[in-house]
């Protein structure tokens, strides 16, 4: 078949006539244009038809696949989205023209009369998606825009649709006072705008253009691309019912959260920070890896569902129901979403198991407060976060009765936990202290209060800067002590946003009658309820408060348990690329690698030629086999089992570590 490739523009009248039949193929990408993009492309139109009165308009490219020079018919590749903003453009103008005529011929752009004599069916001018085509065929191009108001909106393509009709309805209304003026604007839309038509006769040509060519429509997402290649594959009586299980999926978590699910993904799949864009490492580690129908049903369909199920708080079983729920209202306050991989991976892989699901996801709060009290950065996170999904893959039977190991804190970190949840809270950014404040007030009060973050603000009981005069000197004329007490926990009270900047320095009987205590006698917050039962606020009562306080944390977070510890054997771990290794350091620099440990799939083009010949070395020698390590190996280095293992040049040093993050390097090694 010809790869023949042609390009010319036309202007709307042509490009909107007999010359062509669009039809949007099934595996494309649902109609996803925003009021956003919609309203701008009106914008530019109509600056452009005020201030030019002679050059031409240009709106971009579409990529078709033209099989047959002879006849109308083309499948779109890229452009559905202009294709259709502009269809509801001309059923707007064809609804607000006054006069019958004008609204005839805008109707004209919208569906193909027909012509027996040139054996020209009527029929729509673009066909689209199976999913919205009756809708859009009902309400658009048909002309009924006032139903859309009544009309049923089950996909968020639906829904575009009618939002972006409201808005160009909305426009045309306030921009033209007449026919006569909106007359002129249609003139200028058909003759003086053009779009290039850029057309092939097979689809590998046209997705090589779709590539480069989307210039002025929605910026595409990488699961649109990875959508095209993944049905793509499939055998055509298949690709109808994947797609629907896809855009199912993508209608399920909407546009952005589709795309989330598949970066959780890359991230289970690959263990490791990105290196390059998310469309280059989720066909090379996760697409090279599955069959395309493996890739919808075995991973993304519950990765999907497990993903919704978190990132709403919305677990559902017949028991734990809100024990986990409120868990997960917890880890979505925090700050980032790295915990998601491991959460969802274990979601899907134990949906039904209520009571494991609950203990891990209790963990998994644990940890991830840890990491943002502790101020650990995206790296730090990432990297903690995967010696959870290697273990996950390495004990494929982990169960409630021997549950995952690396989820648990270390001693290491349980000590930096304590002392950061011991020091000066006040001074950490207002994310992390807020969330230690309302974790707190949520443990004190067993969940019974909610959190509104837009009203949610920390006061000094103990005032930052007492006066000279003040009750405050009085109890606290140690100035170092005040200095050491101020900032820490149990000198902070949680109030509402509209009581704080009253409360000021008064003294405590003023601050607890006028600014701590509601109109009920009490406050919205268990933790400023209890010190409203305090009659007196010394340095012996602060330091009292500390320690109740802090157990209350050791408890609930169970920061003073050993379950299991790094830092009782010497075992080092490194994980990455698809690698899984684990060993231990020797005399001499020497490093020895574990029985069962797993190299990476491959190695990068800049890996060191003796590296490349030493990790082949090991393969022929049968001490690979499979990408899996047969006996113990002892390398010369840290640095030479690393780059080995994962394919890539490597500090052994640093990348070897505990889980913890402690690294070889940091342990004395």
């Amino acid at each position: 078949m010809s790869n023949k490739i042609t390009g010319k523009e036309y202007p709307l009248a042509k490009i909107f006539s007999s010359d062509f039949e669009y039809h949007i193929p099934g595996y494309q990408r649902p109609y996803a244009w925003t009021e956003v993009e919609t309203g701008v492309l009106f914008e530019d139109l109509y600056d452009f038809f005020q201030t030019e009165q002679v050059d031409n308009y240009f709106l971009g490219s579409i990529v078709l696949i033209k099989k047959d020079d002879n006849k109308p018919f083309v499948e779109v590749i890229d452009g559905q989205q202009r294709l259709i903003t502009l269809t509801i453009l001309f059923a707007a103008m064809a609804d607000a023209f006054e006069k019958e005529k004008y609204k005839q011929d805008c109707k004209k752009y919208l569906i193909e009369e027909g012509n027996e004599l040139e054996g020209i069916q009527s029929q729509p001018r673009i066909f689209i998606k199976e999913r919205e085509r009756d809708f859009f065929s009902a309400y658009i191009q048909n002309g009924d825009l006032d139903g859309l108001e009544q009309a049923t909106l089950d996909t968020e393509a639906k829904q575009h649709i009618k939002r972006n009709c409201g808005v160009l309805r909305e426009r045309l209304k306030d921009t033209f006072k007449n026919d006569e003026e909106l007359f002129k604007f249609s003139q200028f839309l058909l003759t003086r705008c053009f779009l290039v038509s850029v057309s092939t006769s097979n689809q590998e040509s046209a997705f090589r253009i779709f590539s480069v060519m989307n210039s002025r429509g929605l910026n595409l997402l990488p699961t649109d691309i990875i959508k095209s290649k993944t049905i793509g594959k499939l055998e055509p009586a298949e690709q109808l019912v994947y797609t629907n299980k896809w855009e199912d999926l993508e209608n399920t978590v909407g546009r952005e959260g589709f795309n989330e699910v598949f970066t959780h993904t890359r991230t289970i799949f690959v263990k490791e920070r990105p290196k390059r864009n998310l469309l280059e490492e989720f066909e090379k580690y996760v697409m090279r890896m599955t069959s395309p129908k493996d890739l919808i049903d075995k991973y993304l369909v519950p990765y999907t569902a497990a993903y919704d199920q978190l990132k709403n708080s919305t677990f559902s079983a017949t028991e734990k129901t809100d024990e986990i729920n409120d868990l997960l209202y917890w880890l979505n306050k925090i700050n980032n979403y790295d915990w998601m991989p491991p959460a969802i991976k274990f979601l899907s892989e134990h949906p039904n198991d209520s009571a494991y699901v609950l203990w891990f996801i209790r963990k998994l709060e644990r940890l991830a407060s840890y990491l943002l009290i502790t101020a650990q950065d995206v790296n730090r996170r990432t990297d903690r976060y995967k010696w959870i999904l290697a273990e996950m893959d390495r004990r494929t039977n982990h169960s409630l009765e021997k549950p995952l190991i690396n989820i648990e804190l270390t001693n290491w970190e349980k000590k930096r936990f304590k002392e950061a949840l011991d020091g000066e809270i006040y001074t950490m950014t207002a994310q992390r202290r807020n969330y230690i404040l309302q974790r707190l007030d949520s443990f004190v009060s067993d969940g019974a209060a909610s959190y509104d973050t837009n009203k949610f603000s920390i006061e000094h009981v103990l005032p930052r800067n007492p006066a000279a005069d003040s009750e405050w000197m009085k109890l606290w004329p140690d100035i170092e002590q005040q200095k050491y007490w101020i900032n820490r926990i149990a000198n902070l009270v949680p109030l509402t946003r509209k009581h704080n900047s009253a409360a000021l320095n008064r003294d405590f009987n003023t601050k607890k009658e006028k600014y701590f205590r509601s109109k009920n006698g009490t406050s919205s917050y268990a933790l400023t309820t209890q010190v409203l039962g305090i009659d007196e606020w010394t340095p012996g009562i602060v330091e009292k408060r500390q320690e109740e306080l802090g157990e209350i944390f050791l408890n609930r977070w169970e920061l003073g348990e050993k379950p299991f510890s790094t830092d009782d054997h010497p075992v080092f771990n490194l994980v990455g690329r698809g690698a899984d290794a684990k060993g231990y350091p020797e005399y001499d620099n020497r490093f020895v690698v574990l029985k069962g440990s797993k190299i990476s799939y491959d190695m990068t083009n800049g890996i060191p030629s003796s590296m490349k010949l030493k990790r082949q070395d090991l393969i022929d020698a049968g001490i690979v086999i499979n990408q899996v390590f047969e006996q113990d190996y002892e390398f010369t280095s840290p640095s030479t089992a690393a780059s080995v293992i994962l394919g890539r040049s490597s500090n052994g040093h640093k990348e070897w570590t505990k889980i913890d993050g402690q690294t070889l390097a940091q342990s004395g090694y």
